[in-house]
C-alpha cells in the first residue's frame, strides 16, 4: 500500500484528496498546511498539521502549493525517505533538494473550487531520477488516471506553457466575449454551443484545419468594423494581435 502526505490546502490539493482518500491501496496519513483553518476541509479523513516537525514519514509526498513555494516547502523535507514530488506544470525537477529522492506528479487539468473532475481522462505526467521511484509514481497515477505520461522537465515545461494558451488565455477570451455580450444586454449563454462545436472539433481536425472566422477569410471589411465597435484599447489590440497571427500562420491560404 502506497502511503501519502499531503503539503497544500488549495484547489489542487483537495482535488487529489478527494480521489485518493477512498483508493483501497493509497492511505493519506496526513495533511500539511499553513493555514489551521483551510486544514478543516480534510480533517474528517486524515491527520492534519502545521507543525513541519511533526510530517509522518510516508511512501510519497506531494507538494501541492504554488511555484514560489515549492522549494521552501521541500527543504523542510530533505530528512523524509519517501519520494518527494511537486504538481507544478513549469518547475524543474531540480528545483527539489539534491539529496532526495526527486519527483513530479503533474495533472494535466485546471482545477476549481466546487468543480468536479473525471480524473480517469486527466494526463498524468510523471518523472522521476531512477526507475524504482518512477514505478512508485506510475503506481499512484496509475490508481487515478487512464493517462500516465513519463515526461521530462523540459517537456514538461513546453507542454505548460501550450496549456496556457489553450485554457488560461482562452477562458480570457471568453470574459471578453461575455463583457461585449452584457454591454449589449445579450446572455453569454448564447456562445454556449459555438464555444462547445469548437472545442469538439479539435477531436477530428487539427486546430489549422478547424480555424474560421473573418481572418482567415481576409474579411478586412468585416474586420474593421470590429475594430471601430471595440471601445476598450486592451481588446483591440488583442482583436488586432490574433487576427495578424491567424493571418500569418495561414498566409499561404489567403
Amino acid at each position: 500500500m502506497l502511503s501519502i502526505v499531503l503539503l497544500g490546502t488549495g484547489n489542487l490539493a483537495k482535488h487529489l484528496f478527494d480521489e485518493l482518500k477512498d483508493k483501497g491501496n493509497i492511505k493519506i496519513k496526513q495533511v500539511y498546511g499553513r493555514n489551521k483553518k483551510a486544514l478543516s476541509y480534510f480533517q474528517k479523513d486524515a491527520l492534519t498539521t502545521t507543525n513541519f516537525n511533526s510530517i509522518e514519514e510516508a511512501s510519497i509526498y506531494i507538494i501541492a502549493v504554488s511555484d514560489d513555494a515549492i522549494t521552501t516547502v521541500s527543504e523542510g523535507l530533505i530528512n523524509k525517505k519517501g519520494v518527494l514530488t511537486h504538481t507544478s506544470g513549469s518547475v524543474a525537477i531540480s528545483a527539489l533538494p539534491s539529496s532526495a529522492r526527486r519527483g513530479v506528479f503533474y495533472p494535466l487539468q485546471t482545477f476549481s473550487a466546487n468543480r468536479v473532475v473525471n480524473f480517469k481522462e486527466v494526463p498524468i505526467c510523471v518523472e522521476a531520477e531512477n526507475n524504482k521511484d518512477l514505478e512508485v509514481l506510475k503506481k499512484l497515477a496509475s490508481s487515478l488516471s487512464g493517462k500516465v505520461l513519463e515526461v521530462s522537465s523540459s517537456q514538461r515545461k513546453d507542454l505548460h506553457l501550450a496549456a496556457v494558451f489553450v485554457n488560461n488565455f482562452t477562458n480570457h477570451l471568453y470574459q471578453i466575449g461575455q463583457e461585449i455580450c452584457e454591454k449589449s444586454q445579450i446572455s453569454f449563454s448564447v456562445l454556449g454551443p459555438l464555444i462547445l462545436e469548437t472545442a469538439l472539433k479539435i477531436k477530428t481536425l487539427s486546430p489549422q484545419e478547424a480555424q474560421t472566422g473573418p481572418a482567415i477569410r481576409n474579411d478586412n471589411g468585416t474586420i474593421e468594423k470590429h475594430m471601430k465597435s471595440l471601445q476598450n484599447k486592451n481588446h483591440k489590440d488583442i482583436y488586432s494581435i490574433l487576427s495578424n497571427s491567424i493571418q500569418k500562420t495561414h498566409g499561404k491560404k489567403l
